[in-house]
């Protein structure tokens, strides 16, 4: 089996489908960021701090929260599609007002409907990190 990588059509196409996630989830409008999501139980979430199973657990945790994803400001992003229909995006993320630094990871498949996230992961470094 031979894989393409970073084909520039996906690569682009998955590239502003990861910024349209980032810009969704700054503004927090569920609508975009749910519409991201794979919409099927299948799909997995892991956070800071919550383990979701499904895009019900995950759509339940964003309308739970109250003001959003705290605000974040990009270090760095890699975005490698494998193929014409499955990409990765990985970044890191420094916190607004903190020292504090996270990291996002995300795996997308192309569907019928676009790109779409089917599982995430987020997390936070030690402090200083």
């Amino acid at each position: 089996m031979t894989v393409t990588l970073n084909d520039p059509k996906a690569l682009a196409e998955l590239t502003a489908a990861c910024d349209a996630y980032e810009k969704a989830l700054m503004e927090n409008d569920l609508e975009v960021l749910d519409g991201l999501f794979w919409d099927n139980p299948n799909t997995l979430r892991y956070g800071v701090g919550e383990n979701l199973y499904g895009i019900e657990e995950i759509q339940a945790f964003r309308k739970g929260r109250t003001g959003g994803s705290p605000q974040r400001d990009v270090i760095r992003r890699e975005i490698t599609t494998l193929g014409p229909d499955v990409g990765i995006c990985n970044l890191q993320f420094q916190r607004a007002g903190s020292n504090r630094k996270g990291r996002q990871s995300q795996t997308w498949i192309r569907t019928a409907e676009g790109w779409r996230v089917v599982a995430a992961h987020v997390s936070l470094m030690q402090d200083g990190s």
